[in-house]
């Protein structure tokens, strides 16, 4: 059987997910990822891994259809014959989305979307593929800087759902522990990705006020929380378990 590394990304055809799994890759990782509804941009990254001398493979996964997930991980169990294993060793709970849920104006459906997406779906998908995660592999859930700092009051609701996912990370940090599966939460601060509209991405009047928050003195780029994920990943962070590691350039210290 072989040895070689792989990881499972959720909501990998763009932004932050796309840079995790290309540093991954990078890192010589293999890579299942995932994508909600754009096949062409998901085969683009297959594309960058494969150019990078990696395996990848792309499966269709909509992380709010709670329902289909035992489906998906038969998909995955059977792709992974294709290395010659029946398990992978790195799961990445990156996919999401954002809404703004302004005081006094938010609506019960916005709160249950920022709970399927941010808390259900990474619950009942971790459950799921469990025992297909090797032991002494690693699990990466994804919060955000907005649990520790306080933004804008229309993220209120996204950024308490993160809060939940990384009690979560705990928990199941000390679940896992028999089995030496690290699990931990990234929680990126301002980057410029299109998440949420693309405004931190293209917007230089936004970008030049939470420069000046950033003790490093920028908007954070998606590689650089590439680059924490791949690190979290690698087996030199195998005694490092159930903690938020934060990459946000010192935003708002």
């Amino acid at each position: 059987m072989t040895t070689q590394k792989i990881a499972l990304v959720t909501g990998a055809n763009r932004g932050l997910g796309r840079s995790e799994a290309l540093a991954l890759a990078a890192s010589g990782v293999d890579v299942i990822l995932t994508y909600r509804s754009n096949a062409d941009e998901a085969q683009d990254v297959v594309a960058r891994i494969e150019a990078l001398g990696r395996r990848a493979a792309a499966y269709r996964l909509d992380t709010t259809e709670t329902d289909t997930f035992a489906a998906f991980a038969d998909d995955v169990r059977r792709g992974l014959t294709d290395w010659g294993r029946d398990t992978f060793d790195v799961l990445v709970n990156n996919a999401g989305a954002m809404l703004e849920t302004p005081l006094g104006e938010t609506t019960s459906d916005q709160v249950q979307q920022m709970t399927a997406v941010h808390f259900t779906g990474p619950v009942l998908l971790t459950q799921e593929l469990l025992p297909l995660v090797a032991d002494g592999g690693r699990i990466i859930n994804t919060s955000t800087g907005l649990t520790r700092f306080t933004g804008d009051a229309s993220y209120a609701v996204y950024a308490s759902m993160k809060g939940a996912i990384e009690v979560y990370t705990r928990y199941l940090a000390k679940a896992l522990g028999s089995r030496r599966i690290a699990v931990n939460t990234i929680a990126p601060g301002a980057t410029g990705t299109d998440f949420g509209g693309g405004y931190l991405r293209d917007s230089d009047q936004v970008r030049d006020h939470l420069s000046g928050l950033i003790a490093m003195g920028h908007v954070g780029d998606p590689d650089d929380i590439g680059a924490a994920v791949a690190a979290l990943a690698s087996d030199a962070m195998g005694w490092v378990t159930g903690q938020r590691v934060e990459a946000s350039g010192g935003m708002n210290l």
